[in-house]
């Protein structure tokens, strides 16, 4: 494969006058070095009012304390572009013709849908222009740079749909970045050649247009690939108590070997090439070959990230922990009984059931996911830009948006039905849409302009 995107990098490069940030401290991150964790959340999280974790809300922050100019023009001294360090996941696999995802686990479209809510443009299909073009406008007001994009393989659907997808956010200035999942019992094994297809399709004959590539505060760029389920349990304990093998595990000398290859494969091509895992388990992730850690998990507590991205620094591991409204998870039909596949809840820390057919319930939830928004950006950009951690000393920053649209887990950012749009036979099917169903979308866009980029 024969990539001459490097010598066109570097002479833009030496022509930069962008020098890396110099952070206060300035030493690597010795392993071992870290103090107890608990003894970094007042200092973490302290606001300009003096709050500390001890003091602060049990279910949030206020925005209005987080310190957001200051944050955004220490990113804009190191980055030069901000927009293009925050990223959409992004789901390209729902057809309208046939009905594609939108009619799974028994779901009968267009009105009965695999979702908690009905999105703003009905039962859509990631083939349209027309809806390409109207997430594009979205995503770029909004003020994110990137879409993660999910891909399952050579010739599968998500793939057939990358160009189109690749002009349409082209046209708005926004860059394509990849996540593979995992698409087959063999994806280990052909890592590196779908690594190369991608390249090589999506980006050197693209001649690079809108292919993503991640800038580090020294001006070094190169491309970004997140992994799904890489570092999983050989077995598992059901709910039932019963031991069950986990059959897309792979031990984590295969996972080494493959990212040996890839790395063989591209040397000397790009400034670097990052592999990053969805897991928190940064030990585990190193010893499989991978350079760092992006969490997705919109179930996951944001007390917890802590500890991971301090285990990710000893490692010399860049981390990131995405942020999110929480989770609405659809319930799965056709199940047989004693099935311990149940939907997580709305939130880790709401205990109690919403009553989402009533609309003080619904309320609670909008005003509990926009909570949830603002501390989990709040976090992210807190850990990430720390002086004590690894990251500021790797030059890495990167903040993955858990999601755009993937309305079966209910994490999207993408807008939704107004509940007052309604037709009777859609609030007869139980839908959880909120009266504003461009709540999260907005809440998102006001918190990155609060940045300044």
């Amino acid at each position: 494969m024969d990539l001459t995107r490097r010598g066109f990098l570097g002479a833009c490069l030496a022509a930069s006058s962008v020098q890396p940030w110099l952070h206060a401290g300035g030493s690597s991150f010795e392993a071992g070095a870290v103090g107890p964790v608990e003894a970094w959340r007042s200092e973490l999280i302290a606001r300009r009012t003096g709050r500390t974790w001890a003091a602060a809300s049990p279910t949030g922050t206020d925005p209005d304390e987080f310190p957001w100019e200051k944050v955004g023009q220490l990113l804009r001294q190191r980055y030069r572009d901000l927009r293009r360090h925050f990223v959409f996941e992004y789901y390209p696999w729902y057809s309208a013709g046939p009905f594609r995802h939108w009619d799974q686990w028994d779901r009968v479209p267009p009105v009965d849908l695999a979702a908690n809510t009905i999105p703003w443009l009905g039962a859509y299909d990631s083939l349209s222009a027309t809806v390409l073009e109207q997430h594009a406008r979205w995503m770029a007001d909004a003020g994110v740079g990137v879409i993660n994009l999910s891909w399952w393989g050579i010739g599968s659907f998500e793939d057939r749909a990358v160009p189109l997808v690749m002009d349409v956010m082209r046209a708005h200035d926004i860059h394509v970045a990849f996540h593979l999942e995992p698409y087959g019992p063999d994806r280990v094994k052909r890592l590196s050649s779908d690594l190369k297809f991608i390249l090589t399709e999506y980006g050197e004959k693209r001649r690079w247009d809108g292919f993503f590539f991640h800038e580090r505060a020294n001006g070094s760029q190169g491309p970004v690939f997140k992994l799904f389920r890489t570092t999983l349990p050989q077995q598992v304990v059901d709910c039932h108590g019963v031991v069950r093998d986990v059959e897309d595990f792979v031990p984590n000398s295969e996972w080494a070997r493959a990212t040996d290859q890839v790395r063989a494969m591209l040397d000397g091509t790009f400034d670097h090439v990052t592999l990053l895992s969805d897991t928190w388990d940064a030990k585990r992730a190193k010893a499989a070959g991978l350079d760092g850690i992006a969490i997705y998990d919109p179930a996951l507590e944001r007390e917890e990230w802590l500890g991971y991205a301090v285990a990710a620094t000893r490692h010399r591991m860049p981390f990131s922990f995405d942020v999110n409204p929480g989770l609405d998870e659809i319930g799965r039909r056709g199940l047989p009984a004693g099935s311990c596949l149940t939907p997580r809840p709305f939130l880790p820390r709401v205990s109690s059931e919403l009553v989402w057919s009533s609309s003080v319930g619904r309320e609670r939830a909008r005003q509990l996911s926009e909570q949830r928004i603002a501390e989990t950006l709040e976090w992210t950009l807190l850990l990430q830009t720390h002086p004590w951690l690894g990251n500021v000393d790797q030059g890495f920053f990167l903040v993955y948006i858990t999601s755009f649209n993937e309305w079966h887990e209910g994490s999207q950012f993408e807008p939704m039905k107004p509940r007052p749009a309604l037709t009777p036979t859609e609030r007869a099917m139980g839908y959880h849409n909120p009266t504003n169903g461009f709540y999260r979308l907005d809440r998102l866009t006001d918190l990155l302009r609060r940045l300044g980029h």
